[in-house]
C-alpha cells in the first residue's frame, strides 16, 4: 500500500499504474483510493490521509467542484508515500502541537 496526503475540498482525477493511465475497462475495476479516518493540520489547511494499492504510481488531484482555487487547476502526485513515512508525519505533528 501507498499513501498521499489530500487538502479538505481536493479530490483524485486520474490515476496512473505502471503501464502508463489507469484502465478500468483492461483491469476491470477502479483502483483502490481510501480516504482514511486520519487528518493533520498544516498551515492551517486540514490534510486528509489517503491509501492507495500498490498498483499505482501517480495520482492526479483537483479542487472539488464546490472549491475555489484560484490559479490551481490540478497537480499530479509522483511521491507517494510509504507507511512508515505517514506514520513518521503523524507523529512529528503531533510532537508539535503537544511543544505549543
Amino acid at each position: 500500500m501507498k499513501y498521499f496526503f489530500l487538502s479538505d475540498g481536493w479530490c483524485v482525477g486520474r490515476v496512473w499504474g505502471m503501464s502508463g493511465l489507469w484502465d478500468e475497462v483492461a483491469w476491470r475495476r477502479r483502483p483502490q483510493i481510501e480516504q482514511l479516518d486520519l487528518s493533520v493540520w498544516e498551515n492551517g489547511e486540514k490534510l486528509w490521509l489517503y491509501r492507495v494499492e500498490a498498483e499505482v504510481v501517480m495520482v492526479e488531484v483537483k479542487p472539488s467542484p464546490s472549491v475555489e482555487s484560484g490559479a490551481i487547476g490540478q497537480v499530479v502526485l509522483k511521491r507517494l508515500i510509504t507507511a512508515d513515512q505517514a506514520i513518521d508525519i503523524l507523529c512529528n505533528v503531533n510532537k508539535q502541537i503537544v511543544n505549543l
